[in-house]
C-alpha cells in the first residue's frame, strides 16, 4: 500500500501519544478515520487537531476497551457498515507496568497483558475479515524496543512486547503466503515523550515523580515524529519499523551481541539505581 489516499485506517488509543499524532498525520495523507480509546470525550481533542489541520477529513470516534474481544468485534463490524471497508488497522493502545518480578501482582500482569497482547490479538481478529475483502491492506502493531531487549522491573511489559513481535512476524508470513493483499508491519519505538509513564502502574516501593523524570530523559522523540517515520514505513511496506535513533542503536547492538546485550543492561540498571 503506497498510496493512502481515500483508505480507510482505525486507530486505537488515539486520544493521545503517538496514536493521536498517527490521526492526525493519517488525516494529512487523505484517509479516512475510525479512531478508538477508552474515553469518546478524550478524543474529540484529536477530532479538533485534524479539522484545524485537515477540515475535510471523515472521521469517527468510538469508545473502545481493546482487552474487551467482542467488544472489539462489534467495533469492527461497526466501523465497516460505517464506512463500506477497512484498509489499516493500527493497533497502538499500551500501558506500562513497573515492578520487580518478585513484587509483580498477578491482577496488574493480566491487566497489561490483557491489553498490550491481547488488545493486538483482538484487534487482528476482528479486522481480518473485512481486510481479506479489500484491493489492499495492513496491518500495523505497536511493539517497542523492550520487545527486542529485556531490563530489570519491565518483566511484565518484555512479555508483552516480546509477544506482539512473535506473533506478526508469524502473522506477516502468514498473510504472504495466503492473503498477499494484506501487509503486515511489527512497529518498534524507542523513548518516545508520551505519558505512558505517568499512567503506567508502579509497585510500593517506586517513587511515581522519579520514574516519569527517568523516562522524560530517555524519550528523546516527540509523538509527531513517530508517526511519521511509521506512516513512512507503512507506505515502503515494511515489515519491522525502527523508530527512533535509539531504536535502531539497541537493534543494531541485539544483533551484534546476542544474548551478551544483558551485563549492558544491568550495569545500566545499577548505575540508575533500577534495581
Amino acid at each position: 500500500m503506497t498510496k493512502l489516499t481515500g483508505k480507510v485506517a482505525m486507530v486505537t488509543g488515539a486520544a493521545s501519544g503517538i496514536g493521536q499524532s498517527l490521526a492526525i498525520k493519517l488525516a494529512s495523507k487523505g484517509c479516512k478515520l475510525a479512531l478508538s480509546d477508552l474515553s469518546v470525550d478524550q478524543l474529540q481533542q484529536t477530532v479538533e487537531l485534524i479539522q484545524q489541520r485537515s477540515p475535510n477529513t471523515d472521521v469517527k470516534t468510538y469508545a473502545l476497551d481493546v482487552a474487551d474481544k467482542q467488544a472489539f468485534e462489534l467495533h469492527a463490524n461497526q466501523v465497516n457498515e460505517d464506512f463500506g471497508q477497512i484498509n489499516l488497522l493500527f493497533n497502538n493502545a499500551g500501558v506500562a507496568l513497573s515492578s520487580l518480578v518478585s513484587d509483580n501482582k498477578r491482577e496488574d500482569f493480566e491487566w497489561l497483558m490483557n491489553i498490550n497482547f491481547w488488545g493486538v490479538v483482538n484487534g487482528v481478529e476482528s479486522v481480518l475479515p473485512y481486510m481479506k475483502q479489500t484491493e489492499s491492506a495492513h496491518i500495523i502493531n505497536i511493539s517497542s524496543v523492550f520487545g527486542m531487549i529485556s531490563i530489570s522491573r519491565q518483566s511484565s511489559y518484555n512479555a508483552s512486547k516480546f509477544a506482539v513481535r512473535g506473533y506478526t512476524e508469524a502473522l506477516a508470513q502468514e498473510m504472504a503466503l495466503s492473503h498477499p493483499s494484506i501487509q503486515v508491519s511489527c512497529v518498534h519505538p524507542g523513548g518516545i515523550n508520551t505519558n505512558i509513564a505517568k499512567q503506567a502502574r508502579i509497585s510500593e516501593d517506586e517513587d511515581r515523580e522519579e520514574l516519569v523524570k527517568s523516562f522524560s530523559k530517555l524519550a528523546r522523540t516527540q509523538p509527531e515524529k513517530a508517526a511519521d517515520i511509521i506512516i513512512k514505513g507503512v507506505e515502503k511496506n515494511k515489515r519491522r519499523i525502527m523508530v527512533g535513533q535509539d531504536a535502531h542503536l539497541i537493534h543494531f547492538m541485539v544483533r551484534l551481541l546476542g544474548a551478551g546485550y544483558q551485563p549492558l543492561t544491568q550495569w545500566f540498571a545499577k548505575r540508575f539505581d533500577y534495581v
